[in-house]
C-alpha cells in the first residue's frame, strides 16, 4: 500500500508494544518502567514540524505513559476501555476523517480501532491477527524505532531537511 502524508489527518499510536518493547520492569516497590526508543522521540519532533497531529491511545493508566507523552510532547489518551469508541470520539472532536487516520497497533486490544482507520500499521512482532489486517508491517519491533521507520522508510520523510534545513 502506498500512503501519502497529505492523506493523513492524524497519527494514533498504541503505547505498549509499539512505543515500547512490550516488556515492563517492576522494582521492589512496585514502580514500573519501560524502554522507549529515542529515535522515535526525534520522529515526533518531525511530526510536530509538519503540523501533523499525533496521539498515544492506551488502555494503561500508568504514569510512565503520561511521562513519555509529556517528554515527546504529544497528547496521551489513557485508561481507554474501548479503543474503537475512543477513535470515533477523537475523529469527531477534531474533525478527522476515519479513513485519514493512520493507526499503529500491535495487539488484540487495537483490533477494532484499527478496523475503523484508513491506514493500519504494525511492528514486526505484532499479534498475527493484527499483522493480517495491517496495510503495512514494519521491519522494526515494538520499542525499537517504529515511528522513525514509519516516517523515514515508509513515508520517505527527510529528517535533516525537516528539522535542520527548514526556514
Amino acid at each position: 500500500m502506498k500512503i501519502s502524508l497529505d492523506n493523513i489527518d492524524a497519527f494514533v499510536f498504541d503505547f505498549d508494544g509499539v512505543l515500547t518493547n512490550n516488556l515492563v520492569q517492576i522494582d521492589e516497590n512496585g514502580k514500573e518502567s519501560v524502554c522507549c526508543s529515542r529515535a522515535d522521540g526525534l520522529a515526533f519532533d518531525v511530526l510536530r514540524k509538519l503540523n501533523k497531529p499525533a496521539f498515544i491511545l492506551s488502555t494503561e493508566k500508568n504514569s510512565v505513559v503520561e511521562m513519555r507523552a509529556k517528554k515527546i510532547k504529544i497528547p496521551a489518551i489513557l485508561g481507554v476501555i474501548n479503543k474503537m469508541e475512543a477513535i470515533k470520539e477523537l475523529a469527531n472532536k477534531n474533525s478527522f476523517r476515519l479513513e485519514n487516520i493512520l493507526y499503529v497497533g500491535n495487539d488484540l486490544n487495537d483490533y477494532f480501532a484499527m478496523q475503523l482507520c484508513g491506514c493500519k500499521v504494525c511492528p514486526a512482532d505484532s499479534h498475527p491477527k493484527i499483522k493480517s489486517m495491517s496495510d503495512i508491517i514494519l521491519n522494526s519491533t515494538g520499542g525499537n524505532g517504529v515511528v522513525r521507520e514509519l516516517l523515514e522508510e515508509v513515508l520517505n520523510i527527510d529528517f535533516i531537511k525537516i528539522l535542520y534545513q527548514s526556514n
